[in-house]
């Protein structure tokens, strides 16, 4: 086949597309789905990210549709719930950062969609003094003693951040269950993604690590002040 021929060939197939007002609609929304993917390149948060992967999705899915391309269409039907159920979820996040933030809510409750609730019995030790810290807690129900100190936390309470930024990332308490409890637990590959999700929810840790410290700082100087009622078990605050 010539070089003539091929062009022929190409006009020809380019006319019997464009005779067609479907498959206009489909090579306009291959098009608009191929520009947002090549957009997202240049993203850098996940929320503008998840939405562009979501009309990328919607584009491909329509040109499946009108081509067809039956891989193509099954590819992007699939993703796309995927990609609306995880922008969805990012929103909401990004909402209960900014409300904790604005009103100081330090309990971590709008954390909760993001943690895995266990229960704990009496005498369980969830993590020892120099242990690598991969997990952030929220006590739900029941109390917490910080061995070392003799000091308790109370249920509504968000604890062991400080450890996640300190430099050998290693527990400075042990945290045992005084009662039976429920626990909330986040793993630190989830609390690293939504840390880098949203600057939001950074600060609000930063703030957690500030009242942790200022606690300590606070508590140490009640202890050198009052060395008896050092023996006193107290509340906690949200550190080791």
């Amino acid at each position: 086949m010539s070089f003539a021929d091929l062009v022929a060939l190409a006009e020809a197939s380019i006319v019997e597309t464009v005779s067609s007002p479907w498959q206009i609609v489909a090579i306009v929304a291959s098009a608009i789905a191929v520009a947002l993917v090549v957009i997202s390149s240049f993203v850098k948060t996940m929320i503008p990210l998840r939405w562009l992967a979501v009309g990328g999705n919607v584009g491909f899915v329509i040109y499946g549709v009108l081509h067809p391309s039956i891989a193509m269409l099954v590819l992007n039907a699939a993703l796309l719930p995927i990609n609306i159920v995880r922008a969805v979820q990012m929103v909401r996040l990004t909402r209960r950062v900014r409300a904790a933030t604005k009103h100081r809510d330090g309990t971590g409750i709008w954390l909760k969609p993001y943690m895995v609730r266990t229960k704990r019995k009496k005498g369980d030790v969830l993590f020892h003094k120099g242990d690598q810290a991969d997990h952030l807690y929220f006590l739900a129900d029941g109390k917490i003693e910080l061995v070392e100190i003799g000091a308790l936390i109370e249920p509504g309470t968000m604890f062991g951040v400080i450890a996640f930024f300190a430099p050998d990332n290693r527990r400075t308490l042990t945290a045992r269950c005084a009662t039976k409890c429920t626990v909330l637990t986040i793993d630190e590959s989830t609390l690293k993604q939504l840390y880098y999700q949203n600057p939001d929810f950074g600060f609000e840790l930063m703030a957690q690590v500030a009242s942790g410290l200022t606690a300590d700082k606070q508590r140490l100087e009640q202890q050198l002040a009052h060395p008896q009622a050092a023996a006193v078990p107290e509340a906690a605050s949200s550190g080791a």
